[in-house]
């Protein structure tokens, strides 16, 4: 009998099937994962391989020559002014300090001298430091920020990254370490327009990239990441935040030794938040020297590196630009307060009335010591305010003087000085704070080599970032008494001489006279001394006098006869108000005009540009002005220009310029200027090799107040300016002149000796035929 066995088979479906292990899936999961991934690498790899070849030459960083500004310096090479759509000072990687580098490589690329182009590292940390929540964190290095400014846009996109990433490669691979980082500090853009390290250290500070210290270099190399959002000048909480942290990494990376790290924390640093960028305010100097250039080489002006150097000195601007704004803040003194620029409502909490302020004092900039402060808290015995840099003052005592009337209750609420105010607060002396306001009023100051019309000094306004506006060369202005020598130069050549008796009595003009309207011309005093000679007459700027001068040579002579000193004769009419500076001149006009009388007769024009050269040095142009001794440049004659000099003197010594008297010189001549209403405020003044001319007037032209002078207004700024500008200059006393003869006081023309020639004007009474005639003759000439 036979036996059977059970079938077996696994198919056998009373037994179930072996279930797979977990481990089995996972290797079959991570198998297919790695074989996307190498089939996904080798895709990247083949792409980058086709790709690498067609990546862009590295000429412009192999061959690294930046688009380079137009720069203007002084005479002396003090750098004045920088334009260009990039604002840059290409530095080797030997000349940056070490403390400049170690800022960036602690903020942007601690590692950079170790990877290569790509830090695979720190993009790993940034990595997890994003995925755990923290502040996110970027990974490029200083590499590819070159290849990414140099080569590619600034999409965010995974092709345009692939790209970075190659180019990076492709950079470490042909320039060294510290060619890639000289590049880097070059290139990079740190707001203010400026590009570069060494340029930005000029801008935001006024020093050379060498000079600066620790924390100034932290705080430069925090501009990278946010250029506008670091920016000291417009945001300094915000950046001074970052630059306390780029201390912080410096010091964890061993950079900076504890007492290091300590004393940059606590240094104060003087940002140049005010109009000059540069170390010197001659803002108006550089924008007519670009003017000038690009009229030769336009749009290469901004590309080529052109440097331009300009007559003026340091030491000469600097005494002009203190002086002018010294003249205006004593007027602004003499004249109330107009009360705060403005007022906000300054939130209740810390934080939101931090920005708050922070946020409104910005449209308020300084003008250099003339701050803009929020006040916290005002009572009619003190103030308490912040300025933008967050500093914390308090005004009390005669800090308060020229606000006061506006600290009261009682005051007008939009004019009352309280909690919410913007105003204007200065330091009296470095230390006490007082209130003041910007001026409305302007100025201008101009100073020339009498020899050559070199300019010396040249400020167009108070502040250049306020009023673009030049009133040196653009301000067409009635010069008033200060036009008046050039009427008495015209007269020595119709055979009137200094001691000519010229009657000061009134003359009045009807319109049936006239033909126009009636006009009653006055002295400025309103006072009347009868017969003087002229001599007297130009000392005490008596208008009588002068009006009788230029009707008796003409208005149509005098007219012709002052082109002669580059005035224009469409801008003076030949009208008998010509005598008393009724037509148009600008300061720097009026320069070139007197410095006629101070070299002897010789017409110069004021030049601004002495040369320009290439980057290389290399010289494009050169000034060839005309000069005084050069017989072809003599518009009037030495004895005319000495018998001016010599009354111009009296002026200053005995007439109304006494003022001059301070500089305790013999040798300084000059006019001053008033125009009908004390419009426009004048003085014009030399020594034999020097000229300089003062105005003050608004810009819409309105009284300076009834008592404000040429003497009173421009004559100090002209002083301040001269006490500096002649400083160890001796005193030159001129030669007179072969042709003249001394009789009695005065001198005259050989020709003309004493009893001939003009001997007097209109000396009879009046409603004598004398003074008839004046009348007949003014008719068809005055209006």
């Amino acid at each position: 009998m036979s036996s059977s066995k059970p079938d077996v088979s696994t198919t056998s479906p009373s037994r179930p099937a072996r279930a797979r292990s977990p481990k089995r899936l996972l290797l079959i999961v991570l198998g297919g994962l790695t074989g996307t991934a190498l089939i996904g690498l080798l895709i990247v790899v083949f792409a980058l391989a086709m790709a690498y070849p067609n990546l862009p030459p590295l000429d412009t960083l192999t061959d690294y020559r930046p688009k380079m500004p137009l720069r203007i310096f002084s005479a002396d090479n003090v750098l004045i002014g920088e334009f260009g759509e990039e604002r840059r000072n290409l530095v080797h990687i030997k000349d940056i300090p070490e403390v400049m580098k170690k800022a960036v490589l602690a903020i942007e690329d601690d590692r950079f001298y170790q990877h290569g182009g790509v830090d695979y590292t720190g993009i790993l940390r940034a990595a997890v430091h994003n995925a755990t929540g923290g502040a996110k964190q970027g990974a490029s290095t200083i590499t590819q920020q070159v290849a990414r400014n140099f080569f590619l846009s600034s999409e965010q996109t995974l092709k345009r990254k692939a790209y970075e990433v190659l180019l990076a490669w492709k950079i470490e691979q042909n320039l060294t370490k510290d060619q890639i980082l000289e590049v880097y500090m070059n290139q990079i853009y740190l707001g203010q327009r400026a590009y570069g390290f060494a340029s930005a250290a000029q801008i935001y500070f006024g020093k050379n990239l060498k000079d600066i210290t620790v924390a100034e270099a932290a705080m430069l190399a925090g501009l990278p990441k946010a250029p506008s959002a670091y920016n000291p000048v417009v945001n300094p909480k915000r950046a001074r935040t970052r630059q306390q942290y780029i201390l912080q990494r410096m010091h964890t990376l061993g950079y900076l030794t504890t007492p290091q790290f300590e004393a940059a924390k606590a240094e104060t640093l003087r940002i140049k938040t005010d109009s000059s960028e540069f170390g010197v305010h001659a803002e108006y100097v550089a924008e007519m020297a670009r003017q000038l250039v690009y009229e030769q080489f336009k749009e290469e002006t901004y590309t080529r590196g052109l440097n331009v150097f300009t007559t003026i000195t340091k030491a000469d601007q600097d005494a002009a630009y203190l002086a002018l704004r010294r003249g205006v803040m004593e007027y602004e003194r003499r004249h109330p307060y107009r009360g705060p620029e403005a007022y906000i409502e300054i939130p209740k909490t810390k934080e939101e009335a931090d920005e708050a302020i922070e946020n409104e004092l910005a449209e308020h900039p300084d003008s250099d010591d003339i701050i803009a402060a929020m006040v916290l808290q005002a009572t009619p015995t003190g103030i308490t305010a912040v300025t933008a840099s967050g500093e914390e003052v308090k005004i009390s005592g005669p800090g308060l003087a020229f606000a006061q009337n506006w600290l009261s209750t009682k005051a007008a609420a939009n004019r009352r000085v309280k909690r919410g105010a913007v105003i204007r607060i200065s330091q009296d002396g470095g230390t006490a704070w007082s209130v003041t306001q910007m001026p409305e009023v302007e100025s201008a100051f101009v100073a020339a080599d009498a020899t050559d019309g070199a300019i010396r000094a040249l400020v167009g306004g108070f502040d250049y970032n306020r009023n673009k506006f030049n009133h040196v060369t653009q301000a067409w202005r009635q010069p008033g008494s200060s036009f008046k020598p050039f009427i008495y130069s015209a007269s020595l050549e119709r055979g009137l001489s200094p001691a000519t008796i010229i009657n000061d009595a009134p003359i009045s003009f009807d319109a049936g006279q006239t033909g126009g309207q009636p006009w009653e011309p006055k002295n400025y005093d309103n006072k009347y001394e009868g017969p003087m000679t002229m001599r007297r007459g130009l000392t005490k700027s008596k208008n009588m006098i002068s009006i009788r001068i230029l009707n008796k040579i003409g208005a149509k002579y005098g007219q012709e006869y002052t082109t002669r000193f580059g005035f224009e004769a469409e801008k003076n009419p030949p009208y008998l108000t010509l005598a008393l500076g009724a037509g148009s001149t600008t300061p720097l006009q009026l320069a070139g005009a007197y410095a006629v009388f101070a070299n002897g007769g010789f017409r110069v024009s004021p030049y601004l540009i002495s040369k320009v050269t290439d980057s290389s040095g290399k010289v494009l142009s050169q000034a060839t002005p005309d000069k005084s001794g050069d017989e072809a440049n003599r518009v009037i004659d030495a004895r005319n220009a000495f018998l001016v000099d010599s009354m111009l003197k009296d002026v200053v010594r005995f007439g109304t310029a006494t003022k001059a008297l301070a500089l305790k010189r013999t040798d300084i001549s000059g006019k001053t200027g008033t125009t009908n209403d004390s419009i426009d405020a004048w003085f014009a003044g030399y020594t034999p090799k020097l000229v300089g001319i003062a105005w003050i007037g608004y810009d819409q032209p309105k009284n300076l107040g009834n008592k404000e002078t040429g003497g009173g207004l421009a004559l100090p700024i002209w002083i301040g300016y001269m006490q500096k500008a002649l400083k160890g200059v001796p005193n030159e006393e001129r030669v007179v002149p072969e042709g003249l003869v001394m009789a009695g006081d005065d001198y005259y023309y050989v020709e003309n000796p004493p009893g001939t020639g003009v001997q007097s004007l209109d000396i009879g009474a009046r409603g004598t035929p004398a003074e008839e005639k004046v009348k007949d003759a003014v008719k068809n000439e005055l209006f």
